[in-house]
């Protein structure tokens, strides 16, 4: 039996470290980012559609990917702007789009 925790009783097996990121084995984080990225710069490169705001993502874009932690970053800056991205791509009727983000919401985020 293992050593009973603070106000918990002792378990009759030992328990093992279990690995948190055991479930994001084997999942591409950063080619999932690249083909969304693609998408997204398709429509925001485009002097038609950008603007301040697009202009400012990749601006802490670049940001992101100078820095030690890119993966991270980016992922967390692509979190935070997913409602964004579904609205320009549903604007633009982009069905692969929203199928490459919807994959990178189940798997990554």
């Amino acid at each position: 039996m293992t050593e009973a925790a603070a106000g918990f009783p002792a378990l009759p097996f030992a328990l093992e470290a279990p690995d948190r990121y055991l479930t994001f084995q084997g999942i591409d984080f950063e080619g999932n980012m690249k083909v969304v990225l693609k998408h997204l710069f398709r429509y925001i490169d485009d002097p038609a559609h950008g603007n301040a705001f697009w202009d400012r993502f990749k601006a802490r874009l670049a940001a992101a990917e100078a820095g030690g932690a890119t993966i991270c970053d980016k992922l967390l800056l692509l979190h935070s702007h997913v409602y964004y991205m579904v609205e320009l791509f549903e604007e633009h009727e982009d069905e692969v789009a929203l199928t490459d983000l919807k994959r990178l919401e189940e798997e990554c985020f």
